[in-house]
């Protein structure tokens, strides 16, 4: 059998049983046009195989996200007799070492939401307006960036000031509430979207370019790491893993855990509520985005000494 043709028949097959399966189909169809849609399964060889994990580049996590897409499609395949044996690697390579969470400062977010208007040297069909708002959105109630993108216009309350983020991860309907700061943001993009005629209907997602297309994730990351290099903001350490756009979300977790350190409140009864904002459904995958900053860490520290005198905390 032709491998697009089974690629998308084992797509379906995984969508049937109600996954989103977004990142692996991403990767299955990658490796389909790497290949040549028209090759018969059975002639896929090792030596493609590697050259498409590998491609000229050093392992990263991607190597192993593209492996786990193409370790479950031959499992299909041979469990259906579409194929013998399967032409991935035995001996995976060493996994990389994950880089911490990058928790901005103030001033660099500052330069992220002004670099965001200043970051094109040319035109594009993406406003630069529009990637400023998408991006305050994302830090200022922890939005996953698919969750921004797939907004709809239907999904933003601003009388109840509130945020319906519809199947989301784990495939959870949540509502999010924000500040008035936030809310007078969003009415001013609202006003601007409909001053450059964006489509109106309640339907549409609040985020399209100028052909009323939908944002792509990828195309988002793109636009953030320019800014990011535009605004000279990095690791000081020799790190391959730069500051990223989906660490606006670590840096709203951990300013929010700080925030209530400094306001006295009683942190450990407010992490699940942090979790559910989130939209986690357990606390440890919230503990994952709690990295200890120096703020964090001296507010922590009060606390103790507090505690250790014997104060109420």
């Amino acid at each position: 059998m032709k491998i697009n043709k089974l690629t998308l028949q084992y797509i379906a097959y995984r969508q049937s049983l109600g996954e989103k399966f977004k990142t692996n189909e991403r990767y299955l169809k990658s490796f389909c046009r790497k290949i040549g849609e028209n090759t018969d399964i059975n002639n896929i060889s090792i030596k493609m195989v590697n050259k498409f994990l590998y491609g000229n580049s050093p392992v990263t996590t991607g190597w192993f996200a593209k492996h786990t897409a193409l370790k479950g499609f031959y499992q299909y395949a041979i469990s259906r007799g579409y194929v013998k044996y399967s032409p991935l690697p035995k001996v995976l390579p060493k996994r990389p070492q994950t880089s911490d969470p990058y928790i901005y400062s103030r001033i660099e977010l500052k330069k992220i939401f002004d670099g965001a208007l200043l970051y094109q040297k040319n035109k594009s069909c993406i406003e630069p307006y529009m990637v400023r708002v998408i991006l305050i959105l994302i830090y200022s109630v922890g939005l996953r960036i698919h969750e921004a993108l797939s907004l709809k216009l239907s999904d933003i309350d601003l009388i109840e000031s509130v945020i319906t983020i519809h199947q989301a991860k784990y495939y959870k309907t949540r509502l999010v509430p924000f500040n008035q700061q936030l809310s007078v943001i969003l009415k001013k993009y609202l006003t601007w979207r409909k001053k450059n005629k964006y489509s109106e209907n309640t339907n549409a997602l609040l985020f399209l370019n100028k052909n009323n297309k939908q944002l792509s994730g990828d195309t988002l990351d793109g636009i953030f790491q320019r800014i990011r290099k535009v605004m000279g903001i990095k690791r000081n350490s020799p790190s391959a893993h730069q500051p990223r756009i989906h660490d606006l979300r670590h840096a709203f977790a951990v300013n929010r855990l700080t925030s209530w350190y400094q306001e006295n409140k009683d942190v450990p009864q407010l992490l699940p509520i942090l979790s559910t904002y989130l939209g986690h459904t357990h606390l440890a995958h919230t503990s994952v985005y709690l990295t200890m900053t120096h703020d964090l860490l001296q507010e922590a520290g009060v606390r103790f000494e507090n505690y250790a005198k014997g104060e109420q905390l």
